[in-house]
């Protein structure tokens, strides 16, 4: 009104505010198909670090926007803000799960998700109109986008590198070293050590893995399909869907505040989240997501039925039940899983292009739900959720048969197990005066002495001979040797 002289039209008011929510998305997309080279190139923690620029622009763009009566600036700090998280939902479960133990990688891959659902809570309960949610005050709603980077900025200094970028990427031994002592508090990271240095000897074998690669090479393949179906699972299960249309439900039952409903519903999103937290390293990632899918579809089976019988009084309860189970059950296994895992299921040298399709198939999903859900409920009214239902259950098919437990198991192993290699065997034999190496796929065979030599090559055996010996059948034996013939022989590795 202040700009033109008069109202902006209903028709073109839906497509700048249909433009706005969308172009979040779009961001998004872009954001997190950059997370390879962005985190190769600076490595993970000062990545994070630059990328809270972009939440500093964005934030103030759209905190300023009434003072400059500019409508264009929401759009361009929601785009920004796109950008910002699209990069974060890359960089910080990658972050994570490099730095994590083994035993608490699924637990601590937890809590990313765990951030995300305190902040919608968070936003939720600061959107209420007589906080921040008034026709002058929504602006510094937008804009609180600036503080948490401004806390991470602050608090990053304090926090190591990667360890594994450190040692893989860089081939910096002791700064990796001394980044793992930091993490676990003490000394002792002789373990940690030795298995990312055999990730690390695997790796040296082969080249960075772009994102073409990832899709032209067959031993990429199963797990990226598994990254992206699981990545689907969250944003095709109608969890936005749900939210969006949980004011509605609740106010279809009677509820006279379905605001505060919506709340509690993100309260419930919280507390679940924090169930997870605990469960993920008990019950394995695959048997959560499991449960969170079936009981998600569930759920939708029995919201459609109660809008659809929503004029019986005591049904509908039964739908603000139905919404309560469904953020539950999202929030034990396809809301934070799909994030930490994608990291557990590729070595290091892929890990980066993978996070990047990975989460780049997420915004995308993100945003196909958001532009074609409000038509999809106009067309089929309560059985829009039999839709959301019948992709749940694709999912969970695809999760029982396809999807592999990565509890307590190491990155390396895991995508061993992808590539058909057989485990590393427990024992190893090192060649006199030679540092151990790091355990490699391909294993050197050992020569054998012939069974043959003659009776007088025959003597009393050293200590070491008998070492290998015992590791060998009983029926090949060894001759014995004195140390003078002992060193012409091919016999010693």
């Amino acid at each position: 009104m202040e700009r033109y002289g008069e109202p902006i039209k209903p028709g073109v008011c839906t497509i700048v505010w249909s433009f706005a929510v969308a172009i979040f998305s779009v961001g998004g997309m872009m954001g997190s198909f950059s997370v390879g080279v962005i985190a190769n190139k600076f490595g993970r923690r000062k990545s994070m670090f630059l990328v809270n620029i972009l939440a500093l622009i964005g934030g103030g763009l759209m905190g300023l926007c009434t003072l400059c009566s500019s409508f264009e600036m929401i759009i361009a700090g929601r785009l920004i803000i796109g950008l910002f998280c699209g990069l974060f939902t890359g960089l910080t479960p990658m972050y994570v799960g490099e730095v994590s133990p083994t035993p608490l990688r699924g637990a601590f891959g937890t809590l990313h998700q765990l951030g995300v659902v305190i902040g919608i809570l968070i936003a939720q309960i600061f959107g209420l109109e007589y906080l921040l949610g008034s026709y002058k005050l929504w602006p510094v709603l937008l804009s609180l986008t600036v503080l948490p980077a401004i806390v991470q900025c602050i608090l990053l200094p304090f926090c190591p590198e990667s360890p594994r970028y450190l040692l893989i990427n860089l081939n910096e031994e002791e700064q990796a070293r001394k980044a793992l002592v930091r993490l676990r508090g003490y000394e002792d990271v002789g373990k940690d050590m030795q298995d990312m240095k055999e990730e690390s000897a695997k790796m040296a074998m082969e080249k960075k893995v772009t994102i073409p690669e990832l899709f032209r090479i067959a031993a990429y393949r199963q797990p990226l399909l598994i990254a992206v179906m699981l990545h689907l699972s969250q944003q095709l299960s109608g969890i936005n869907a749900v939210f969006y249309y949980s004011t509605g439900i609740f106010k279809s039952a009677g509820v006279s505040q379905p605001i505060y409903a919506t709340i509690g519903a993100g309260a419930v999103n919280t507390v679940f989240t924090v169930v997870s937290l605990f469960l993920v390293e008990r019950a394995g990632r695959r048997t959560l997501h499991l449960i969170g899918l079936g009981g998600m579809a569930i759920s939708a089976l029995a919201m459609t039925i109660a809008l659809l019988l929503k004029d019986i009084e005591a049904v509908r309860y039964l739908s603000i039940a139905a919404v309560f189970a469904f953020v539950a059950m999202f929030e034990m296994g396809p809301g934070p899983i799909p994030w930490f895992i994608v990291a557990e299921l590729f070595s290091q040298g892929p890990r980066p292009a993978a996070m990047a399709v990975a989460g780049c198939s997420n915004w995308t999903a993100n945003f196909l739900v958001g532009i074609s859900f409000p038509k999809l409920e106009e067309l089929c009214g309560p059985y829009v959720f039999i839709i959301f239902m019948i992709f749940l259950i694709i999912f969970f098919i695809f999760t029982y048969f396809k999807v592999p437990e990565t509890k307590g198991r190491t990155f390396d192993d895991i995508a061993r197990g992808f590539s058909g290699a057989p485990p590393p065997t427990a024992t190893s034999v090192e060649e006199p005066g030679r540092a151990a190496l790091p355990a490699s796929p391909v294993k050197e065979k050992i020569p054998l002495v012939e069974a043959s030599k003659s009776s007088s090559e025959q003597g009393a055996s050293s200590s070491k001979q008998a070492a290998a010996d015992a590791t060998k059948p009983s029926s090949v034996t060894q001759p014995l040797m004195d140390s003078s013939k002992e060193e012409k022989s091919n016999s010693n590795i």
